[in-house]
């Protein structure tokens, strides 16, 4: 399970005490482990047309946000493959739960799409033959669903003179800020959303790639360990606010995320990617002789 999902995953069942219900996107989380626990494993990708890859952004309770548009994609799956044909995000290839005791995945990758990528590179060059005939870098053959958890609204409340005068304690804490922190953290998941957006456009493939993220949080909701159960479910809100946005991309230009106007909301390229996806598993099915697609 992704770090993001699992401290989603055990933030939405305790709060800061008592003990309170599973939110709206656990619920359907568990849903979808639940009917799929008999689920067989899928096929590779050699026996399919493209490389699938999900990632989801370190971000501590946060990780509720994600865990909601899963929600949402994990229920068009099941409208198209029927019930109990996905695999729960928890298990293991043979089909049993596996516990990890992980830290949270934005210590090392804030956002860890090219992380992912690069794995699934790096198995290709070990000559994995899960991937083959796939090339190390063919990424016009990978399909990448890339979700964030979120991040703190940005308010330009310092500027470059200010910042001059900081000595260590300025840059660590100021005006309810951690600037230096989020300095690190924001800018390796900017750049990496940067690289990728890029990189699909150049490929003239930047349907296969979606990232889905809000920028704008505010109050508890930008905080990686509020617990409350009302802050549990404004981020389950966020989650089901984000799905109606328009789909929004890099301007390779400047840098920042747009609107991408030949592009719908977040849900209707959602249900897109839920039909790719259903339609490679039957491929992959199909190559494989497996006769219940």
């Amino acid at each position: 399970m992704p770090p993001a999902m699992q401290v989603a995953e055990g933030a939405g069942l305790r709060s800061n005490g008592p003990r309170i219900l599973m939110n709206a996107a656990q619920r359907a989380l568990s849903r979808g482990a639940s009917s799929s626990l008999g689920s067989p494993r899928s096929p590779p990708p050699s026996s399919g047309n493209i490389v699938t890859v999900l990632s989801i952004d370190g971000g501590g309770v946060r990780g509720i946000i994600p865990g909601t548009i899963l929600a949402f994609l994990e229920e068009k799956l099941q409208e198209l493959d029927g019930p109990g044909r996905r695999r729960s995000l928890g298990q293991g290839e043979d089909g049993t739960p596996r516990q990890f005791n992980l830290i949270d995945g934005g210590v090392a990758a804030n956002n860890p799409t090219l992380l992912a990528m690069t794995d699934v590179s790096k198995q290709i060059l070990m000559g994995n033959p899960d991937f083959f005939p796939i090339k190390p870098a063919d990424y016009g053959k990978f399909m990448i669903l890339s979700l964030g958890t979120g991040t703190a609204k940005i308010e330009e409340k310092f500027d470059a003179a200010e910042c001059s005068k900081w000595g260590l304690l300025g840059w660590l804490y100021n005006r309810g800020a951690t600037p230096i922190i989020d300095s690190f953290s924001q800018a390796s998941a900017d750049l990496v959303d940067i690289h990728a957006s890029v990189l699909f456009q150049a490929l003239h493939c930047e349907k296969r790639y979606l990232r889905i993220q809000d920028d704008e949080l505010k109050g508890e909701t930008a905080s990686v360990d509020v617990s409350t159960p009302e802050n549990l479910n404004r981020l389950v809100d966020i989650g089901k606010a984000l799905l109606k946005r328009q789909v929004c991309k890099v301007n390779a230009e400047t840098g920042k995320n747009e609107p991408d106007q030949n592009r719908g909301t977040n849900e209707e390229e959602l249900v897109n990617f839920a039909r790719m996806l259903s339609e490679e598993r039957k491929a992959r099915l199909g190559k494989e002789g497996d006769v219940e697609l």
